[in-house]
C-alpha cells in the first residue's frame, strides 16, 4: 500500500507526463489544475446538492475556479477562505458582482468578497474541496498542510456544517485511485465530480466532529493565525 506522500508523488507525476496538467505547473506541491476542470465543474453543478445549495463553500484553489465561478453565475453565496489559512473567510455575493469570472479568482476575493464572521453565517449547503487523489469510497488526499480538514473542522465546531453536509471534489478521472491511508481527521468526500460522470461515493467513514487538537502541532498553529485566533477565542489551551 502506498503512503500518502508516494500517492500524491504518483498522481503529480502522471497528471505531468500525459499532459493532463494545467496552469499553474508544474502541479507538484499543489491541489493540481487539470484539463476539464471546467467540464467537471459543469457536471457538479448539474447534481441536486449544488442545485438545491444556497450558500456554496469552495476551496481557493486554481482546479476549482470554474466551480466557484458557476456558484455565482447560478445565484448563489460562495464562501471562501483565504490560502492556507492566512487571513479570513470571504463571503462573495453574486447580486453584489458585476464580473464572476475576476470574482473567481484568488486575486478577486478580496475585491469583490466581504471579510465575514463565521459564526454569523447560515448554515452551509455544500462544501467543494479540493483533492490530488480521491478513492470510490470517498477518501481523499490534498497537497498534505491539512488545510481542508481545518476549515472543515472549525465549521464543525461552530455548527455550519455536519455529517449530512454534502462534500465535493472535483477532479481528472486518473486521480481516482484504489486506496487512500486515513487520520481520524480526514474528511471524507460523498461526491466526485470528474471531466465525464459524477460519481456518488461508497462512503464508510463519518466526517470529523470537530477540531482534534492532539493532532495539531504547536507550530501548525502558530503558522496558522485565523486558527491560532479561533482556538483562543474558544478557551483552548495552546501551551
Amino acid at each position: 500500500m502506498l503512503s500518502k506522500s508516494e500517492i500524491r508523488e504518483k498522481i503529480w507525476k502522471l497528471l505531468e507526463e500525459k499532459n493532463i496538467a494545467s496552469f499553474p505547473r508544474p502541479v507538484y506541491g499543489r491541489i493540481p489544475n487539470f484539463k476539464g476542470a471546467e467540464e467537471a465543474a459543469l457536471k457538479l453543478s448539474e447534481t441536486k446538492e449544488f442545485k438545491n445549495a444556497k450558500l456554496i463553500k469552495v476551496n481557493p484553489d486554481a482546479p476549482q475556479r470554474p466551480v466557484r465561478e458557476l456558484v455565482l453565475r447560478k445565484g448563489k453565496i460562495l464562501l471562501v477562505p483565504t490560502p492556507r489559512l492566512r487571513g479570513d473567510f470571504y463571503l462573495l455575493d453574486p447580486s453584489k458582482i458585476d464580473n464572476y469570472r475576476e470574482a473567481s479568482t484568488i486575486s478577486g476575493f478580496s475585491k469583490y468578497g466581504e471579510i465575514v464572521d463565521l459564526s454569523s453565517l447560515s448554515k452551509i449547503d455544500l462544501i467543494v474541496a479540493g483533492s490530488v487523489a480521491v478513492t470510490l469510497e470517498g477518501d481523499r488526499v490534498g497537497k498534505g498542510e491539512g488545510y481542508s480538514e481545518l476549515e472543515f473542522a472549525i465549521l464543525r465546531e461552530l455548527g455550519k456544517v455536519d455529517e449530512n453536509t454534502p462534500i465535493a471534489t472535483t477532479v481528472h478521472d486518473i486521480q481516482i485511485v484504489d486506496f487512500i491511508p486515513t487520520e481520524p481527521y480526514d474528511v471524507p468526500v460523498d461526491i466526485i465530480a470528474t471531466p465525464t460522470r459524477v460519481i456518488y461515493t461508497k462512503r464508510k467513514r463519518e466526517k470529523p466532529k470537530g477540531i482534534y487538537l492532539e493532532y495539531l502541532s504547536k507550530e501548525k498553529i502558530e503558522e496558522t493565525p485565523f486558527l491560532k485566533k479561533f482556538l483562543a477565542q474558544r478557551g483552548y489551551k495552546l501551551s
